[in-house]
């Protein structure tokens, strides 16, 4: 089985419990590393600025949104990404969590017709 490292822990402070749930779920399934969680306005900021973020205001300074990857990463290998996405969306579906992932924004199982793909995005939908 696999679990969390001491980074990926660490990552997760301050994350909303219910996000926390999915993952430690999920890590169960396939191994995941959690890229970023809980985000201040100034780091923000600096993706906004940088272009890896394309809005001011983040669930992830409010600790409802998690960046995360399959493990090892392979940058490359979307059809991992999705498959992740959809493990997510299930264990949130099975614990009565709504989220969106950023692989299918409108969460319609069409992965095409993304405007701006965030494959390592989740968030909580409240």
């Amino acid at each position: 089985m696999y679990k969390f490292g001491k980074r990926s822990k660490e990552r997760l402070k301050g994350v909303d419990h219910r996000l926390i749930m999915i993952l430690d779920e999920l890590i169960k399934i396939m191994d995941v590393t959690i890229i970023e969680g809980l985000r201040s306005a100034e780091r923000q900021e600096q993706l906004l600025k940088k272009g890896a973020t394309k809005v001011k205001y983040s669930k992830h300074m409010e600790g409802k949104a998690v960046d995360l990857a399959p493990y090892p990463i392979d940058w490359e290998d979307r059809d991992t990404f999705h498959y992740m996405a959809g493990m997510v969306r299930g264990i949130g579906h099975l614990l009565n969590i709504k989220v969106r992932v950023g692989a299918d924004w409108d969460s319609d199982g069409n992965t095409k017709d993304n405007s701006f793909d965030d494959l390592v995005h989740i968030e909580l939908v409240d």
